[in-house]
């Protein structure tokens, strides 16, 4: 009798322990479901990993240019980290690669870099051709040093 009444309490504790986990296990992946999914939803114009230019410390991540109701953006990833420094600033380069110091005429400033790590977006006119460029660099105006960039192709 007394296995049969303690049976029956694990039993009774285990069922009120699982009903509650479900649940919550249920709905989490919705949450997360839903995010990813509008992530999902803008194309990806071109995108590419960042390769550090002559730094101690590495530009890590990957940089990509999407598009959203018309207007595209360039996002960095959550794994995105640069080295620190003065000025710093996004940029469209004309070539592939980019070298560590980059003439006026090769590239267009996006914006001031929002922060130098994590994930980030910057919005790019609707005037800028993303056909005459072919990378993403993070660039030290100050001392024109390039930190890293990432090749679109």
């Amino acid at each position: 009798m007394k296995n049969l009444i303690f049976a029956s309490l694990s039993a009774v504790m285990l069922a009120g322990t699982l009903v509650p986990f479900a649940t919550a296990k249920e709905t989490a992946p919705l949450v997360v479901d839903a995010s990813q999914s509008l992530v999902a939803q803008a194309p990806v114009i071109a995108s590419g990993g960042f390769v550090t230019v002559d730094q101690d410390h590495a530009t890590t991540g990957t940089a990509r240019i999407v598009e959203e109701n018309g207007q595209r953006y360039i996002e960095f990833d959550a794994a995105f980290d640069t080295a620190r420094g003065p000025d710093v600033q996004v940029v469209l380069y004309t070539g592939d690669t980019v070298p560590v110091s980059i003439a006026e005429e090769d590239y267009t400033v996006v914006a001031d870099l929002e922060s130098f790590e994590g994930a980030q977006r910057y919005a790019l006119p609707a005037s800028v051709d993303l056909d005459a460029y072919g990378a993403i660099a993070i660039w030290c105006a100050e001392f024109n040093v390039t930190f890293g960039y990432a090749n679109l192709g």
